[in-house]
């Protein structure tokens, strides 16, 4: 009777086994879906996944999503990867959509990232607010003089990100350090404005104070960030904090790879690809510079990044 079970078992198991394989070789033949968000490395960095799927075999397809909701789009299968995944701005939804389960960890980059309200450097040379990067500076009204635009009704300005990457972070470190009556924050559109402002800036002679990260091009091109009060777990409003701690300077921390859980067997050599990828600061400043400096579209800024790092690419292909 045991016997006959077993064999029984082994059958349905077999049966299982042959739906649950013609399931993820038919998942296997759909395009690899590739979220593209607001900045140029990410964008650069899904191209070159892209680029690189299609070296392997298969179809891709790049799909505009929004910074926080791309997890929950992962989770449950809409996307298949999340790629460029900052500890200090998106960990909470990360590893909220890995607790519901659908997400994995899969792995991180080679670097430290750090995202904060800083200055081209040329704003020191022209002594526009001396003390910087003390945020003790931004206390004089002289400086904040130095920073005022036309929509900031006479305060200085920090020029934010766009408003779904941090929400209300910025404001509420402004009235946290008790300088909201000297400045004001404004939200960009996307990246590119604030690249923009940088130029802007520079052209009209004003101060600029806009939200910046690293690894971006902007490493080598000489700007500072301010140095804030120290961030520690629970400072902020959102994460538990109040207004007297609300004032602290934004974390270091890493850069992740999120993926769908069936991503692995439905996509094998892709995801074995995608796990091996690990960029580096400099690497990732190079996507950014190619399309922001350069002046690529972000195909053609992958491809010369392909091109550029053929062997890593190979290797890690393997």
């Amino acid at each position: 009777m045991n016997i006959i079970k077993m064999i029984k078992g082994l059958v349905v198991a077999a049966i299982i086994s042959a739906f649950s394989f013609a399931a993820y070789a038919a998942d296997s033949k759909k395009p690899t879906r590739i979220p593209v968000h607001n900045w140029s490395s990410q964008i650069v960095m899904a191209n070159v996944l892209g680029q690189v799927f299609e070296e392997l075999g298969y179809s891709v397809e790049y799909v505009p999503a929004e910074s926080i909701t791309r997890y929950e789009a992962v989770r449950i299968g809409d996307l298949h990867i999340a790629h460029e995944t900052w500890e200090s701005t998106m960990a909470l939804p990360f590893y909220e959509a890995m607790d519901k389960g659908g997400l994995i960890d899969a792995g991180s980059h080679n670097l430290i990232t750090f995202e904060e309200m800083g200055f081209p450097n040329w704003i020191l040379d022209e002594g526009l607010c001396p003390g910087l990067p003390s945020w003790e500076a931004l206390k004089s009204p002289d400086c904040a003089a130095n920073f005022a635009t036309a929509d900031s009704d006479g305060k200085g300005r920090w020029l934010e990100g766009p408003i779904e990457w941090h929400g209300d972070v910025m404001p509420n470190r402004l009235k946290g350090l008790g300088i909201d009556d000297l400045w004001t924050v404004k939200f960009a559109g996307s990246a590119d404005a604030l690249w923009a402002e940088l130029k802007a800036a520079k052209a009209e002679g004003r101060g600029t104070v806009i939200f910046n990260w690293s690894p971006n091009f902007t490493d080598a091109a000489g700007f500072t960030f301010i140095d804030f009060p120290p961030y520690y777990e629970g400072c902020r409003i959102e994460n538990g904090g109040t207004w007297e701690t609300t004032g602290c300077g934004s974390p270091k921390g890493w850069l992740k790879k999120a993926a769908h859980i069936k991503f692995p067997l439905s996509h094998p050599d892709a995801y074995k690809f995608y796990t091996k990828m690990s960029f580096t600061a400099p690497q990732i400043g190079e996507m950014a510079n190619n399309v922001d400096n350069l002046g690529m579209n972000h195909a053609e800024a992958a491809a010369a990044f392909i091109a550029n790092h053929r062997d890593q690419i190979d290797l890690w292909k393997r």
